[in-house]
């Protein structure tokens, strides 16, 4: 083994993140955001937290940052305890929250030499951190924050959660409300902060976007529901899953679900992905089902699974539980 190679072995054997049976509840109704909640990321690595809105990663990011404490359970940032070395993890991290927070009067270099100043440093010394994507926004650094795209927004957020040189950033759905192009970019930018030893915990809404990760963790209702690579999550997809079209797609969907032999049906597109409990049941036997109820340009197809599949299939059998 090459002594390159021998290095990013025991960077990636080290522990970014461990985090140990989180949980967190608000109010006096006691609503449960975060319920007891376990994983481990890997140094240099890129981990999605995939989930809808209300999921409950906002709260597990800011837990993870310091900016909320826990009802129980323990969390780690670079070996430092997120209640008792709160100081320090404030100061070796980076944070980009779901909503634009930077000072929307202020100019873009206004923003960025403000964070600088903050974490003791100064844009001319960490430049090449930001370099790629500060470079694209420094023609305009005259303009006020509040005045710039949504695309360029983040690339500013971006640049002032780097600017202090963290070895963990975290970003809180990123790429919500930005266009595929600017989206595409930015997955770009990370794939580059990777590639300089920083550890990335992203979350996001877009179950897309998984396939872009090292490993992701998917979570709903605050409970995780599978953690691993997007590729083994979806080789493990065990059932037999079709793809079902007619010209009624609101009846068709009422219909598939009222069938004994559908597991479940959910919306995908211009289709409805069902998966199958009887291997002994044949597309005709469906195909003569639906045509039964009135439906027309039937097309049954089987399709390949993807992370959306995986994830509705483990919430209906977390919910079952």
């Amino acid at each position: 083994m090459s002594i390159v190679n021998s290095k990013l072995s025991i960077v990636n054997s080290q522990l970014s993140i461990k985090v140990t049976g989180l949980t967190k509840s608000y109010g006096k109704e006691k609503v449960v955001a975060v319920d007891n909640v376990s994983f481990e990321v890997n140094a240099g690595e890129i981990f999605g937290l995939i989930g809808p809105d209300g999921a409950g990663k906002t709260t597990l990011i800011r837990m993870l940052t310091t900016l909320l404490v826990a009802n129980s359970g323990t969390a780690t940032v670079d070996g430092m305890d997120v209640v008792k070395d709160y100081k320090k993890i404030r100061g070796s991290i980076g944070y980009m929250p779901g909503r634009f927070s930077l000072y929307q009067d202020m100019t873009v270099e206004e923003n960025l030499n403000l964070f600088a100043t903050v974490f003791n440093t100064s844009i001319e010394k960490n430049y090449y951190l930001i370099k790629d994507i500060y470079s694209q926004i420094e023609p305009f650094k005259d303009r006020r924050a509040g005045k710039l795209s949504g695309g360029m927004k983040q690339k500013l957020a971006l640049s002032c959660a780097l600017i202090h040189k963290p070895s963990v950033l975290f970003l809180d759905e990123p790429t919500t409300g930005v266009d595929p192009v600017s989206r595409k970019e930015f997955w770009g930018m990370l794939k580059n902060l990777k590639h300089q030893g920083i550890t990335i915990l992203v979350s996001t809404p877009y179950m897309d976007e998984a396939n872009l990760c090292d490993r992701i963790a998917l979570i709903n209702m605050g409970k995780i529901l599978k953690i691993d690579t997007p590729q083994n999550i979806i080789n493990d997809f065990g059932k037999i899953l079709w793809s079902v079209q007619s010209n009624n797609l609101p009846k068709l969907i009422t219909d598939l679900r009222m069938n004994k032999h559908v597991l479940s049906c959910f919306a995908f597109g211009a289709a409805h992905h069902v998966t199958i409990g009887n291997e002994n049941f044949s597309m005709k036997e469906l195909e003569s089902y639906l045509t039964e109820k009135g439906h027309k340009g039937i097309l049954i197809e089987k399709a390949q699974p993807n992370i959306e599949d995986c994830f509705m299939d483990f919430g209906m059998e977390n919910s079952n539980k």
